[in-house]
């Protein structure tokens, strides 16, 4: 484990695994912890000759929390520190993937910072360009889901329970792991300085960004792949599908009964091989 300061003060946790030649920056969701990144899973990315990067943004795990409903940070620190996190291991150019919010910032990151990212991987996401609409809203099973009780915060047990039942309608059919959602909510729990913080401050800031939009056909020079779950509740297929036609030459694979999650380990295969594929594009065109 490391530690970057950030020049407003800030302190984000990072972790570096292998020492291959093609560094993979990882971007959590809100609320997401470095726990969330499955050690398995990025294994499986050093053994293919990655430097396999995941940090804990801010409000998560060990970085520097905010009190719940006021971070001290906007939309844009939040991409400017996975820069930081670059500068601070000496990586020029790092292949990027993004998951949920991580997707968006990966976006934005490529589009502002294009001399930084080698190649885009965006999981579970949606476009940030605001001229594509039309795209579904969440579905029902999210829409109508009933407000829970706050757990005891001071109570680490309520709060892993509160975590693992706020994931689960979140998976697609027969997705939902319980066993490793409950087993990384534990450590991601135990690791993170204020868990309200956690679950609340992402949402504040996030669509905060007041920098101009960035078209989608300004990422034609980035290898882009796209991944998205067929029964995706939060951001139907339909998004991802809207971000691979929106993107010049990007790719897109589809994974079936995947929902707003971390791809589960039956699509690691099929995932692991298009990243790297999707790398390897990248290292062909330099």
């Amino acid at each position: 484990m490391q530690t970057v300061r950030i020049d407003d003060g800030a302190e984000l946790c990072v972790d570096v695994q292998g020492d291959g030649a093609a560094p993979l920056l990882l971007l959590g969701g809100a609320t997401w912890s470095m726990d969330w990144w499955d050690d398995e899973l990025c294994a499986r990315f050093v053994a293919r000759g990655h430097r396999v990067i995941r940090y804990d943004p801010r409000d998560t795990g060990r970085s520097t929390a905010y009190p719940p409903g006021a971070p001290g940070y906007t939309a844009t620190d939040l991409r400017t520190d996975a820069v930081a996190v670059l500068d601070h291991l000496g990586v020029g150019r790092a292949h990027v993937a993004g998951l949920s919010m991580g997707g968006g910032i990966a976006q934005e990151l490529a589009a502002r910072f294009p001399d930084r990212v080698a190649s885009l991987t965006l999981i579970s996401t949606s476009p940030t360009d605001p001229s594509v609409t039309g795209l579904p809203g969440p579905t029902p099973r999210i829409t109508e889901l009933p407000e829970p009780d706050e757990p005891d915060w001071t109570d680490p047990a309520a709060v892993v329970e509160y975590v693992v039942e706020a994931e689960r309608p979140y998976a697609g059919p027969g997705s939902f792991d319980e066993r490793w959602v409950r087993a990384t909510a534990t450590r991601a729990v135990g690791r993170s300085r204020d868990m309200r913080s956690c679950l609340t401050n992402h949402f504040a800031v996030i669509g905060g960004d007041d920098s101009p939009p960035v078209p989608l056909a300004d990422l034609a020079g980035v290898p882009t792949l796209v991944v998205h779950g067929t029964a995706d509740p939060l951001l139907p297929v339909e998004h991802g599908r809207a971000l691979a036609a929106g993107i010049p030459d990007a790719r897109l694979l589809e994974l079936t009964d995947v929902g707003h999650q971390l791809p589960p380990p039956r699509t690691w295969d099929q995932l692991v091989e298009a990243m790297v594929a999707n790398r390897d594009r990248a290292v062909a065109r330099r």
